[in-house]
């Protein structure tokens, strides 16, 4: 489920998102997650982090919240830290987004949102950053600096 979750998000250079279609495809892997998880079947690190990956592109808060307890289980269970992104950076993300979600500053400044939904051109804006988090803090969870979220705000922006 991973690998499809992913691979929907990676679109080919003559494909683009087809989000009717992507929405269809989230929310089945959703459920199966879901049930996995009330079914007691999550056993490893890897399998609270692959869950907790398809759980946080949800559209529901306590989905989030979820995501981000689970990536917590999956370190405490030894969850390696590979890639770019690892359970530290996902625990952050899932937090940032529920945060979001309710209309909250986020913490780690790893959520960007869309300026206008209606404008031809797409700006994303870094989502409104609580001053409470550290880089050095923000370096431990596997997160860009506040510097780098910023810049990579003015580099969307130019799409």
């Amino acid at each position: 489920m991973e690998q499809e979750d992913q691979g929907d998000r990676t679109p080919s250079a003559r494909k683009s998102y087809d989000w009717t279609v992507l929405a269809r495809r989230d929310d089945a892997r959703l459920a199966r997650v879901k049930e996995l998880y009330q079914q007691n079947k999550l056993q490893t690190g890897n399998d609270y982090f692959r869950a907790a990956l398809i759980l946080q592109h949800s559209l529901a808060p306590e989905d989030y919240l979820l995501a981000h307890e689970l990536c917590v289980v999956a370190l405490s269970k030894g969850k390696p830290n590979a890639g770019a992104l690892d359970a530290r950076g996902l625990a952050a993300a899932s937090e940032d987004r529920f945060l979001m979600s309710i209309d909250r500053p986020q913490r780690f400044g790893t959520q960007y949102r869309l300026e206008d939904e209606n404008a031809p051109a797409k700006h994303y804006k870094l989502y409104k950053t609580d001053s409470g988090v550290t880089d050095a803090l923000r370096s431990l969870m596997n997160v860009p600096s506040l510097a780098s979220a910023k810049a990579r705000e003015a580099e969307m922006g130019k799409y």
